[in-house]
């Protein structure tokens, strides 16, 4: 299920150009541009004359001109010229996507335009915050969107799957940790703590100077449809979190995924390295082991989805450790159910 009247990541705004770029979206052809005047666009990536893909056009004054056959659309997806022709008819037009670009994000609406509210837009301030140093990213992933979060908030696959990353080798670690999961607007708050831990790899190769034992903590803030923030750390054991000095760890990381088919989508992530701002080669670590996670995820997420598709999903069973997950479900059918065109809420 593809959740309709949401807000979703397009791209982000770094991606976004004069030269116009092909994404599946939404199970749609999209073609995403930016007009001469710096506006960010989305319309089908099909012309309304003879079909051909926008995306193989060029970007002029009037808006993006299709090169089979020289016709333009604004980015309203209205005509606005015609060779050799000037009665433009009133089905010359294409479909168009609210677009609103904000905190280095272009989201793009998907469902009835007239219901695109931008207060629903997640913020996310840190890409502009020169205290979080960022580095943005993209994987296309051949799984469905919602398993992205799914894994997000999946913290015992950590020792697991990252043994030699993000996770750390002892998968006792995360299955002690103090854990507080609860309601939020939109979604959920997930915290946990691990008291004493070894730092894993990931932290140790960013922050060469931890001790042997820190307390960790990972802070998840889930919002429907599918992006997920998080928080994690760790300073030295039994230090106060807020006040500690180096050496310490600090990322940020914001998770949006997109869908691009019903089993496919696009993964969008940047992390933000909160503990050596001033070290441009510190971000670069940071940014190498989380996409290093990520790839590691990213096999068991393709591979489930194919599992999943042979097999369905009617015998698989839940754990103690899936509240998380299940919570994330709840919300985003409570979101579907809230932002439902007014015919399938009768329906339903």
């Amino acid at each position: 299920m593809i959740v309709e009247n949401a807000w979703y990541v397009g791209a982000w705004s770094h991606e976004v150009t004069p030269s116009p770029l092909a994404r599946r979206l939404f199970d749609f052809p999209v073609v995403l541009y930016r007009s001469l005047d710096g506006k960010a666009c989305a319309l089908i990536d099909s012309c309304a004359h003879r079909g051909a893909p926008l995306s193989l056009g060029t970007v002029v004054p009037e808006g993006i001109r299709c090169n089979y056959h020289g016709v333009v659309f604004g980015c309203d997806g209205i005509c606005t010229k015609i060779p050799n022709q000037e009665t433009i008819p009133a089905n010359a037009r294409v479909k168009s996507f609210p677009v609103v670009e904000r905190d280095d994000i272009v989201w793009l609406w998907h469902g009835d335009p007239e219901r695109a509210d931008p207060s629903l837009i997640v913020d996310y301030p840190f890409h502009r915050d020169p205290a979080w140093p960022a580095k943005f990213a993209m994987a296309p992933v051949a799984g469905n969107y919602m398993l992205i979060a799914d894994n997000l908030l999946d913290a015992t696959h950590l020792a697991y799957v990252h043994g030699g990353t993000v996770g750390g080798s002892d998968p006792n670690v995360h299955m002690v940790a103090e854990s507080a999961l609860k309601p939020a607007p939109g979604g959920l708050r997930f915290e946990r703590l691990m008291r004493g831990a070894p730092p894993p790899p990931a932290y140790s190769a960013c922050v060469p100077e931890l001790p042997e034992r820190i307390d960790r903590w990972q802070e998840f803030d889930f919002v429907a449809p599918s992006t997920v923030l998080q928080y994690s750390g760790g300073v030295p054991a039994g230090s106060e979190r807020a006040s500690a000095p180096a050496p310490r760890f600090d990322m940020r990381i914001f998770h949006s995924a997109t869908p691009a088919t019903e089993s496919s989508c696009y993964y969008f992530w940047s992390v933000q390295n909160g503990h050596a701002t001033d070290d441009p080669q510190a971000t670069e670590v940071i940014y190498a082991q989380i996409q290093q996670a990520i790839a590691e995820d990213k096999v068991f997420i393709e591979a489930q989805q194919l599992r999943v598709d042979e097999l369905g999903e009617d015998r698989l069973f839940d754990n103690a450790a899936d509240a998380a997950r299940m919570m994330a479900r709840r919300a985003v059918r409570k979101y579907a159910r809230a932002h439902a065109a007014p015919a399938a809420t009768e329906d339903a």
